[in-house]
């Protein structure tokens, strides 16, 4: 069996990442501080694969803490989601986004060299293509400057790797996914935001009760309805895409040192458009407010993941309706005792 190590591995798509890797027969090693995520999600990933995932935590911008753990285990290849994901408060906390970022992913990469391992994974995003001038995006579109501190670490991030296998014999691969929604089967995993960033969560937190209603950032983009566009995927097809990704190194099948994959849906759905989606999949009725353009915003992104399909053999098994009910499950079930 081969080991993976997963950064991050107990948040979102982290931890439908582990299942994935588990149930696909991979020994996997988790490395989570616990800074975005719950120590419970690694007693959940146990009671729903049988296997309990090895866990440390680890703070990875402590560069004496992330060597000891190399130095230690036997690692075949690693995947990094590890890192501060929300753009409204990059834009309010840059410093606080550049330093967990990028100083986690240098510490990594540099472990890696130190103790001659290889296969990297690195967890990147849309928000690296800007707002694209033509939809729908593919790897061959221009980059442009994020408009968010986050969006810029992804940037950057990607950009450090790139150098740093150039004066290597490392190999990479780094996944641009869209927006991710739902949740594993069984409603246990999902994604977990105590103040809501996105859009899903946003929509389950007001459906719950918690909150009264759904603020919907800006009703005059130039699109469908005014309300922005995103391509919504679900978060068990990107789980999949990363075994792929790194079965593909494992294999040596992949085609340069570092190769880029966009994965998404492939269909661009307006704030609105989704609201109405969880409403219908789940016959609710969710109460929305028009709020101003929320900063660090683009207007649409959409993929086309035509080169994972032909190059990973991935792509989208699951439909929206189905995604937003597992979302709406996992909220349901939040305050249930796992049995």
């Amino acid at each position: 069996m081969k080991n993976i190590l997963v950064t991050g591995g107990l948040g979102y798509i982290g931890s439908h990442t582990v299942i994935a890797l588990q149930q696909a027969g991979f020994n996997v090693y988790i490395i989570d501080d616990l800074s975005n995520s719950q120590l419970e999600v690694w007693e959940k990933i146990t009671a729903i694969t049988g296997v309990q995932p090895i866990y440390y935590n680890i703070d990875l911008k402590d560069y004496n803490a992330v060597s000891v753990f190399f130095q230690s285990h036997k690692i075949d290849g690693i995947i990094h989601f590890a890192a501060y994901k929300a753009v409204g408060e990059s834009v309010a906390k840059p410093l606080m986004y550049y330093r967990n970022n990028l100083l986690g992913l240098m510490n990594v990469l540099e472990a890696m060299e130190e103790n001659q391992l290889d296969n990297f994974i690195f967890s990147s995003s849309c928000t690296v293509y800007g707002q694209a001038d033509t939809m729908p995006i593919n790897e061959m579109t221009p980059l442009k400057r994020p408009e968010s501190p986050y969006g810029n670490t992804k940037k950057v991030g990607e950009e450090i790797i790139e150098d740093f296998i150039k004066i290597t014999d490392k190999n990479a691969i780094s996944l641009r996914y869209f927006n991710p929604v739902g949740s594993e089967s069984k409603g246990l995993l999902g994604d977990l935001q105590i103040i809501p960033n996105n859009l899903m969560p946003y929509i389950l937190q007001t459906a719950v009760g918690i909150r009264e209603s759904l603020g919907v950032f800006g009703n005059d983009y130039e699109t469908r309805d005014g309300t922005a566009v995103r391509d919504y995927i679900d978060v068990n097809d990107l789980a999949d895409a990363h075994v792929k990704a790194i079965q593909r190194l494992l294999d040596g099948k992949n085609k340069s040192k570092l190769e880029f994959f966009n994965l998404g849906s492939g269909t661009g759905s307006t704030v609105l458009e989704i609201v109405t989606a969880f409403e219908q999949a789940n016959n609710l009725k969710i109460n929305y407010e028009i709020k101003p353009r929320r900063a660090g915003d683009i207007v649409q992104a959409y993929a086309d993941y035509s080169f994972a399909k032909s190059e990973l053999d991935w792509e989208p098994k699951t439909p929206l309706q189905i995604s937003m009910q597992t979302a709406w499950k996992f909220q349901q079930q939040l305050d249930k005792v796992i049995e």
